[in-house]
């Protein structure tokens, strides 16, 4: 079973402000919505509490230290057992989608990485751990401009990249 993280954070590594996403990249979105559909999803306790609402056509799962219960989520306290969860279940391919205490304890697990890198230099109270790029080789890698409408920035410019783990 893949272990995919699927995350979106800025040139310092940002990826959050009071609970919320930081930007709206429309493409990035639907790319995520695109990907994640029929699979299982993985996420903290305040990163669904901040979506507000199970992400449907996919199982959502929480990792949470407390009794957090919600009828449509499955619940569970350790990484490992919603792993097995996800492989007993058949999943081919797990996405770990937040926030960053989810994807700092995940990542041991993870095989493969979905990035987007937003060209973002703003505030954020949120930040994913910096990753070691060595073990990892690039597959994938497509740059979007900047929009400008009205004078105004619609889409800041990001890079999407796909990686894959180095097998020892």
């Amino acid at each position: 079973m893949l272990v995919s993280l699927i995350v979106a954070y800025g040139n310092n590594w940002q990826i959050g402000l009071n609970n919320k996403l930081l930007w709206y990249i429309k493409k990035d979105l639907e790319n995520f919505k695109a990907l994640t559909q029929g699979h299982h999803i993985i996420m903290g306790r305040e990163t669904f509490l901040s979506i507000n609402k199970i992400l449907h056509k996919r199982t959502n799962i929480v990792l949470s230290k407390t009794n957090f219960y919600h009828k449509d989520v499955h619940t569970f306290t350790q990484i490992k057992k919603a792993l097995d969860f996800c492989k007993k279940n058949k999943e081919q391919e797990v996405f770990i989608i937040g926030g960053a205490q989810i994807y700092e304890l995940c990542f041991p697990y993870v095989n493969k990485l979905y990035l987007t890198k937003v060209n973002y230099d703003g505030p954020a109270d949120t930040y994913l751990k910096n990753i070691d790029f060595k073990p990892w080789v690039c597959e994938k890698e497509e740059f979007y401009k900047e929009i400008i409408q009205n004078g105004k920035t619609k889409t800041l410019a990001w890079t999407y990249k796909v990686y894959y783990k180095i097998k020892n």
